[in-house]
């Protein structure tokens, strides 16, 4: 990541210098900021998040400057939208430029740059906050006497922060406006304010208001807003696990503000945390190392999710699923993480190949190479999270260290469930990963050594689930294990090879 920012730090200088000025936006603080992180900064998700999105910004800009000289825009609407549609889903990129999902050229180059504007001034504004000590120093060395920076105070749903509230640092602390800041925002629904930056600290102009938030000189310095440190969920020499507000969704499942998280909602984090650690030790390892947060979701019907740009943050639904699923859904998030590590290292298949032409057992629809690969490695370590978590509660003291982490009977029989279930979804998914290389030639080396070593896994578990296979078969969630794999075979002889061949 910070070869990757000094790259673009370097791009915008030497080929979009007068469009950043344009913005506000003082590359030449980037070059600082990218030599004051920290090595392990770089692997933070706050930061590489904010590097991804300058990485976006370059790629517009370029976008931007190619469009001004080409004489088929209809064509060349319809090659962007599919670069949006392929490689950047998970953004709000496709609804800024093409609003009603068709290539539409007119008006174009305008929402080009209205979406460049935004991405600067969230750049910006973003970057005032890692160390809000550095942009004062910057322009004390560079003489400058104020920098202002339009921004907002509104929330991040894709950071989970709160309106009114500045995430500061990269840990998850922030900082809480005084009341006369927050009386001047309420007639102003936008949030819009703009932050001055000079060599003696940071403040912030809210409607008629200026209110000092940082004050200092050099590297000293103090808050003069309230400041929070972060909620901490579980610590130690190794880890660092924090939890940041809640989001809350709306009736039709869209974001709708963020607020405030109960501390017993921590509590349930924490003991959820400690479960793997002692339940599943290895997994526990691969989880502290690459999950550092986690903002708890308040929404009916929406399941966890992360992103691949903001490792190590995850959304954890910890309101309508039950006590197994805050432990599932921790390690199934983290399992996002680690695969887009490895897709950050690795690559793992030839081009996006974004035809829905194979059936998933969890969504039960067609879904692209992509999305069976990520499905079957989170899965298959979902397999082993249930696989450890039976074995955990068996033999002496099984039962005791099974109610000391709040958990039922009934809890014990759905996670050997779970885990032949999910045993027999994935024997399916692998063997539709393998006719992709082997067939279709989709495969890479590495996607193959992925497939094998998953396959291996799978192999194993299913071996050791054997003695209680059978109980599951007896037992209540018999029935509904026979229903899955009646929908498996259907979904065979639906969508098998034979079908895939003429896709």
């Amino acid at each position: 990541m910070r070869r990757l920012f000094v790259d673009l730090c370097r791009e915008l200088h030497a080929d979009h210098a007068d469009r950043a000025r344009e913005f506000g936006l003082l590359t030449a603080f980037f070059d600082s900021l990218c030599s004051s992180f920290k090595p392990e900064a770089y692997s933070n998700w706050k930061v590489v998040g904010w590097i991804e999105t300058l990485n976006d910004l370059v790629y517009f800009l370029d976008v931007l400057s190619q469009l001004r000289s080409e004489p088929e825009r209809r064509e060349f609407a319809e090659q962007l939208l599919d670069k949006c549609q392929e490689k950047l889903f998970e953004h709000g990129y496709l609804d800024d430029l093409f609003p009603k999902g068709q290539p539409k050229a007119s008006g174009l180059e305008m929402r080009l740059f209205a979406l460049c504007r935004k991405l600067a001034q969230e750049l910006a504004q973003e970057s005032l906050w890692f160390d809000p000590a550095l942009p004062g120093q910057w322009c004390h060395q560079r003489k400058i006497r104020h920098w202002d920076v339009p921004g907002t105070l509104t929330d991040n749903f894709e950071r989970g922060e709160p309106a009114g509230a500045i995430a500061v640092d990269i840990t998850g602390a922030w900082c809480q406006p005084p009341k006369n800041v927050r009386r001047a925002m309420r007639p102003h629904p936008s949030g819009r304010v703009v932050y001055r930056v000079e060599p003696t600290g940071i403040t912030v102009k809210a409607g008629k208001i200026i209110s000092p938030i940082w004050s200092g000189w050099g590297g000293a310095g103090q808050w003069q807003w309230e400041y929070h440190p972060p909620t901490i969920a579980a610590h130690s020499d190794r880890e660092l696990l924090t939890v940041g507000p809640t989001l809350v969704y709306s009736k039709n499942r869209q974001p709708r503000t963020v607020k405030p998280t109960d501390r017993r909602l921590v509590a349930r984090i924490a003991r959820a945390w400690q479960t793997i650690r002692s339940a599943w030790p290895e997994g526990h390892s691969v989880l502290r190392l690459l999950t550092s947060r986690i903002v708890p979701l308040q929404a009916k019907g929406v399941v966890s999710f992360s992103y691949r740009h903001r490792p190590g943050l995850s959304f954890i639904n910890c309101f309508d699923r039950g006590k197994l699923d805050l432990i599932d859904d921790l390690i199934h998030e983290n399992s996002h993480h680690h695969l887009n590590l490895l897709l950050r290292k690795y690559v793992m298949y030839h081009g996006d190949h974004n035809q829905r032409i194979f059936y998933s057992p969890w969504r039960r629809s067609l879904r692209p190479l992509r999305g069976i690969l990520h499905a079957t490695f989170t899965f298959t370590m979902g397999a082993l999270l249930f696989h450890r978590l039976s074995s955990w509660a068996s033999g002496r003291g099984g039962a005791a260290r099974w109610k000391k982490a709040g958990l039922t009977q009934r809890d014990l029989h759905r996670a050997r469930f779970r885990c032949v279930e999910e045993v027999e979804s994935l024997r399916y998914s692998l063997q539709d990963l393998r006719y992709a290389d082997h067939h279709l030639g989709w495969l890479t080396g590495s996607g193959r050594r992925l497939v094998g070593l998953l396959t291996e896994a799978i192999d194993q578990i299913e071996c050791q689930s054997k003695r209680f296979k059978r109980e599951v078969y007896r037992g209540t969630f018999g029935p509904a294990l026979q229903k899955h794999i009646r929908e498996l075979q259907r979904a065979r002889r639906t969508y098998g090879p034979v079908r895939l061949s003429k896709a």
